[in-house]
């Protein structure tokens, strides 16, 4: 009996160090950081500004016009005839229309561009950070921002952003 409760507490033992030395293996990285460092963010923000700026204007355009009817109905409401006052109003809620739909068609395409860009760029530092740690020999790298402490002799943000760049 005494043999086996022996061994039991050497396997303990040696189960907890090897433990303790696979903690050595863990990096942390801030991915958040690079994000905001790459050169390339700047880049796709200004394409996907070039993207969207026609579209854009067009709906800017759309909104004056529509706004520039709306203060004529209200400014000359009381003085048109009934015939004209319903023809601008239909006018106005027909147009009104058109532009909230076209509005929200835009919102919707920007932001999924803007997802599918941060996407790819996620992706480039995502491969960068495996890159780095398989080269350093780490078995787990964990960002940044979800740690409360990490020693930053294991903070390997500075590599993966030489690699992305």
């Amino acid at each position: 009996m005494k043999k086996w409760l022996y061994a039991a507490g050497l396997g303990l033992v040696m189960a907890s160090s090897a433990s303790v030395q696979a903690a050595d293996k863990i990096a942390v990285v801030n991915v958040q950081s690079i994000f905001q460092q790459m050169p390339a963010r700047d880049a796709v923000a200004k394409q996907l500004e070039n993207e969207f700026k026609g579209r854009a204007t067009q709906l800017q355009a759309q909104e004056r016009d529509l706004q520039t009817k709306m203060q004529k109905l209200q400014r000359d409401g009381s003085t048109m005839k009934a015939s004209d006052r319903s023809k601008l109003e239909k006018d106005v809620m027909a147009q009104r229309e058109t532009f909230s739909t076209k509005a929200q068609a835009f919102e919707q395409d920007n932001r999924r561009r803007q997802a599918e860009e941060r996407n790819k760029i996620l992706s480039r530092i995502q491969d960068a950070v495996k890159t780095v740690a398989s080269k350093e020999g780490y078995d787990v790298v964990i960002d940044a921002n979800a740690v409360a402490y990490a020693n930053s002799d294991k903070d390997i943000t500075a590599d993966v952003l030489k690699q992305v760049k």
